[in-house]
């Protein structure tokens, strides 16, 4: 992720802008950062290996900075989510083609196995795509939400809804009446869900 707000999930046409100069490497760098987590997560749920599933990352970063020059960011037409996806899609597909050699001589495991696989060109990589965007949305609102907060409320916060730790727990352990441990979890829950409507909104 990167370090500023703006520098989350959310895509800004400013920055999309920027990577048109290939030599830009700090915007480059912003980009990969971004996105990279994204496109390897949907690689290995599509079935490929770590190492299949890092040469789509490289391949695809290296397929958008090819388009970058001639494209042309416009939201009436399509988001860049979809855009992005069709890029991944196709290398993951590159990928299990690499695999045509070894499918003729495949044990009855080995064709099983690739049965289960993610069919790049279906909605199951639509679904995988969606899901782990979502993901990296909801991760972008925590992280934007965590550096704004005193760092003690976020542990009440993180101790209480993601440790699971007992109210009355987290109470003792702060020295803090347990209705503040309510409080901070209404309060974050509601400042995350609000920075994710926002980072939505940027990236339709």
């Amino acid at each position: 992720m990167g370090k500023n707000d703006d520098e989350l999930i959310a895509t800004r046409t400013t920055l999309l802008n920027r990577l048109k100069n290939w030599q830009d490497n700090s915007s480059w760098q912003d980009f990969f950062d971004t996105y990279w987590k994204l496109i390897y997560r949907v690689a290995l749920k599509a079935g490929l290996n770590n190492t299949e599933a890092q040469d789509v990352v490289q391949e695809t970063m290296i397929s958008v900075a090819k388009h970058m020059p001639t494209f042309e960011y416009d939201r009436t037409i399509g988001s860049f989510k979809a855009w992005l996806l069709n890029m991944t899609r196709w290398r993951i597909t590159d990928q299990l083609r690499k695999r045509d050699a070894l499918a003729a001589t495949a044990t009855v495991t080995d064709t099983q196995i690739m049965d289960k696989m993610a069919d790049p060109v279906s909605h199951a990589l639509d679904a995988l795509w969606d899901t782990e965007w979502e993901t990296q949305l909801l991760e972008a609102a925590v992280d934007k939400v965590k550096r704004r907060l005193d760092p003690q409320k976020y542990q009440i916060f993180d101790f209480y809804v993601n440790k699971e730790w007992p109210s009355d727990k987290v109470a003792e352990t702060f020295g803090i009446p347990v209705a503040q441990v309510y409080l901070a979890k209404h309060r974050i829950t509601e400042m995350i869900a609000e920075e994710v409507k926002k980072l939505e909104m940027k990236t339709k």
